[in-house]
């Protein structure tokens, strides 16, 4: 058996207040006055105290990014092109200050500054050629795993696909827990139900190993402590370790179910993948039953109400492409259901959970 020799994310800072460390830690990467960095924050930090706390320097290009929606294809291509036309001097790296899929754009924008083509090109597994330029992770949300994974998860034309590459993975990430502060209740939970469901099919999928279970049951431990009874004072310290915890439990495993499920509810309805995944996951009894009590008392506890009744409205050729993007995460079936997982999750039994949604 051959094993995977994967890449982690060689530097990490984690601390309330290690934001502030960002400029020194980018002044060994400034070769000269006229190198460019370029910071991609999420857009609602526009006006607002972060941005005024980013160490820009002159040639440095500040990259306002909306994420109302899931990113696209041709949304990163675009933006790599107008960074492209901006840069004064050398581009020396690629900072992405936001959630997940904040993150996700600037990992794109950094494998786009150093391949060719369009970002379509790159969705899948180990497609993309040339190593990124420098890039750095620093999430204002906390349950994606976006700061440790190997992925950026983008919606092409035809499909939502991540670029799974070792060149993906960042340089740096810094987790400053006080960036969560004031984070929307319900924008919190469904980011946060990211990583427990994402470690709840590490740990039940036949990938699994004894690396992948020890991080994945710690951030579950640390999910449970933030999520179930009386949240502790350092809540948001241990979901940020959920977070990288739980990113780091699929290294050698994968997802399962619950995500394949959610690609296609985001490729059609445009979902975002946390709330995508919250969905799905509430009717999937017959595949992670042991957890769904638990689930729903989370929610419960935290004041989570579900939408309803989200593919009533779906047309059959909505809904035959929606099953199509989720049939076509085979590793993530591979994981859940074994090698023999086409026999057990037939096009027809996928439609039927969706119709149930």
């Amino acid at each position: 058996m051959k094993f995977r020799n994967f890449r982690v994310v060689p530097q990490i800072l984690f601390g309330r207040g290690s934001f502030d460390q960002l400029d020194e830690i980018l002044a060994s990467k400034r070769v000269s006055k006229t190198d460019t960095m370029v910071f991609v924050l999420d857009d609602v930090f526009k006006d607002q105290p972060l941005q005024k706390r980013i160490p820009l320097h002159e040639n440095d290009i500040l990259l306002f990014v909306n994420v109302d929606n899931e990113p696209k294809t041709y949304y990163v291509d675009a933006l790599t092109d107008q960074v492209k036309k901006e840069a004064k001097g050398n581009l020396v790296g690629v900072i992405g200050i936001g959630g997940g899929s904040t993150m996700d754009i600037a990992k794109a924008i950094s494998l786009l500054l150093t391949n060719p083509g369009s970002s379509v090109e790159y969705q899948g597994w180990d497609l993309v050629k040339n190593p990124a330029i420098y890039h750095v992770g620093i999430p204002t949300l906390a349950g994606t795993g976006a700061e440790v994974s190997r992925t950026t998860v983008l919606t092409g034309p035809t499909r939502k696909l991540g670029m799974n590459s070792d060149y993906t993975v960042f340089d740096q990430a810094l987790m400053d827990p006080e960036l969560l502060k004031g984070v929307p209740n319900d924008q919190r939970f469904y980011t946060g139900m990211d990583c427990y469901i994402h470690c709840i099919e590490s740990l039940e999928g036949t990938y699994l190993n004894a690396f992948s279970k020890a991080y994945g049951e710690k951030a579950l431990d640390l999910c449970r402590e933030v999520f179930l009874d009386n949240p502790p004072e350092d809540a948001d310290d241990r979901l940020m370790m959920a977070s990288f915890f739980g990113g780091m439990s699929i290294a050698y495993s994968q997802v399962g179910v619950a995500h394949a499920m959610s690609y296609g509810l985001s490729f059609i309805l445009g979902i975002h993948h946390g709330i995508g995944n919250t969905l799905v996951f509430d009717y999937l009894e017959d595949f992670y039953g042991k957890y769904i009590p638990e689930f729903r008392q989370m929610m419960k506890l935290n004041r989570i109400d579900l939408p309803r009744e989200i593919t009533k409205n779906v047309t059959d050729e909505q809904m035959d492409t929606m099953v199509k993007v989720a049939l076509g995460m085979a590793p993530l079936w591979e994981n859940a259901l074994g090698e023999n997982w086409e026999s057990i999750m037939t096009y027809d039994r996928i439609e039927t959970l969706y119709r149930r949604m």
